[in-house]
This record gives structure tokens, C-alpha cells and sequence, in this order.
């Protein structure tokens, strides 16, 4: 299985929406629409990048860039592609695009109860950085997540 990675393109836009919806907003509002993504899209402050199977995408992250930290808005892999090393590229692509940029600090939140997010990240070096209650519709807390790219991850 060839897997490509590359920033992603208006006829991207749906797939990346409904794939938001199923695993990362399951259960709650869909905030991250196709106009949400179509502006990610279009922000030069912001990757949205995709991960492809021949034509197929098969994962994507959205990551907003500042003036001192960069934040992961959005990584998901689908189901019949995970545990492969899809979500480990999209960040480390990710990663590498903020160093060059000169950002050296990566956030996050995710779900507190997502156990297997949390580990995925740690993996990485990001370290708990607090709870924010009621973050996601007022319903479930989020855990936020940094981490220094200056620190080497052991």
C-alpha cells in the first residue's frame, strides 16, 4: 500500500468534512463544515493536509499556524487504515513544516475520554497542559495537549 502525502484541494473539501464528522465529532455538533474546511483551506496561515491511498483520501490534519505556536486543529485516519504509520506521517510532515517555519511549540485538545488519542500524541513527546470543562458543545471536557519541538522525545 502506497501512501502519498500532499496539501489538500477544493475537491477535497467534502470528504475531509464528513470525514470530521464521523470520527472526531461523533456524538456532537459538526463545527468543522465545508465552509469551516473550505476557509482552512484558504487561510496561508493554515495546512490542511491529506494522506492518500492512489486517489482516495484516507486521512487528513488541519493545523493553524501563529505568531509563537502552531495548533492541530484536526488529524484523523479512516478506520481500515489505522495502526499503519498514516497519523505518525501527517504529524512528523507537520512537525517538520513548523520548524521550518520557526515554531517550536505544538497544541492540541482532544477528547479526555479518547485514551487512544492521548497515547498517540504522547508518543510524540506532548505532555497534559490541563482540562478544559465542557470544551466540546458544553458536553464532554477536552484535554489540551502541548509540546516543544526543541525538546528531543526519548
Amino acid at each position: 500500500m502506497t501512501i502519498r502525502l500532499g496539501l489538500a484541494r477544493r475537491a477535497d473539501i467534502s470528504t475531509i468534512a464528513d470525514m470530521a464528522a464521523c470520527w472526531i465529532e461523533a456524538g456532537l455538533p459538526h463545527t468543522w463544515d465545508e465552509r469551516r474546511i473550505a476557509r482552512s483551506l484558504a487561510d496561508p496561515e493554515c495546512v490542511v493536509l491529506v494522506a492518500r491511498s492512489k486517489r482516495r483520501v484516507v486521512g487528513f490534519a488541519v493545523m493553524q499556524f501563529f505568531d509563537r505556536h502552531a495548533h492541530l486543529n484536526l488529524l484523523a485516519v479512516a478506520p481500515g487504515y489505522r495502526r499503519r504509520g498514516i497519523g505518525r506521517a501527517l504529524l512528523e510532515w507537520l512537525e517538520a513544516s513548523a520548524r521550518t517555519a520557526g515554531t517550536f511549540v505544538l497544541r492540541l485538545e482532544l477528547r479526555a475520554g479518547n485514551g487512544a488519542a492521548r497515547e498517540f500524541y504522547r508518543r510524540f513527546g506532548f505532555q497534559d497542559a490541563g482540562v478544559k470543562p465542557g470544551y466540546y458543545a458544553g458536553r464532554e471536557d477536552a484535554l489540551r495537549m502541548v509540546r516543544d519541538l526543541a525538546v528531543a522525545v526519548t
